[in-house]
C-alpha cells in the first residue's frame, strides 16, 4: 500500500504577496542605476512571479520592465531546444522561477542566457532550496528553507496569482 506524501503549508496567500514586494524591492535597490531591466521568468510558476513582480517594480520604481519568458524542458533540458531567441545584448537581466528545487532548471535556462554579452545577470525565486545538486546561488530570496534530500517544494499558481507554497 502506498503512503500518500504529506504536504506541508510553508507560504499563504498573504505571505506571498508579502514575500513578492519585498522581491520587488530588493531588485529595484540593486538595480538603481539601470534604466531597464529585463524579467526573463521560466514557463509556468516562474512567468507568474516575474509578471507580478513585473507589475510591483512598475508602480514602485521609475525603471521600465521587459518581460520575457523561457521555455525548457525541466525533466530533460536538453532533449528540447530551450526556446528563447530575445537579444538580451547588453542588458541588465534577472531569471525568475517559482522554486529552485534542484538547481537544473536554472543551470541550462542560464546557458541559454549567456550565449548573449549581458550588462547583469541576477536570480530570483520565491522559495529557494538549500539542498541542490547543481552550483546555483540566488541572489534575490522570497523565502529560503532547508529541506532532506527527498523532500520537494511546490508552488500553486491560478492564473496570474501564486497561491501558495508547500513542502512535501
Amino acid at each position: 500500500m502506498a503512503t500518500k506524501k504529506k504536504r506541508v503549508l510553508i507560504l499563504d496567500k498573504e505571505q506571498i504577496a508579502n514575500k513578492l514586494r519585498r522581491m520587488a524591492y530588493e531588485i529595484w535597490e540593486r538595480n538603481s542605476d539601470e534604466k531597464e531591466i529585463t524579467l526573463i521568468g521560466i514557463e509556468g510558476g516562474g512567468k507568474i512571479v516575474a509578471e507580478n513582480l513585473s507589475t510591483i517594480l512598475k508602480k514602485i520604481s521609475p525603471l521600465k520592465v521587459k518581460n520575457t519568458t523561457l521555455s525548457i524542458n525541466k525533466k530533460k533540458p536538453l532533449n528540447n531546444a530551450i526556446d528563447f531567441n530575445e537579444d538580451l545584448t547588453g542588458r541588465s537581466v534577472i531569471l525568475v522561477d517559482d522554486v529552485v528545487n534542484s538547481g537544473k532548471t536554472i543551470f541550462y535556462s542560464l546557458t541559454a542566457i549567456l550565449a548573449y554579452d549581458l550588462k547583469k545577470m541576477m536570480v530570483a525565486v520565491l522559495v529557494d532550496r538549500k539542498h541542490k545538486n547543481f552550483p546555483i546561488a540566488s541572489d534575490i530570496i522570497g523565502h529560503g528553507i532547508a529541506t532532506t534530500l527527498q523532500e520537494h517544494i511546490e508552488v500553486e499558481t491560478e492564473g496570474k496569482e501564486v497561491f501558495a507554497a508547500y513542502l512535501e
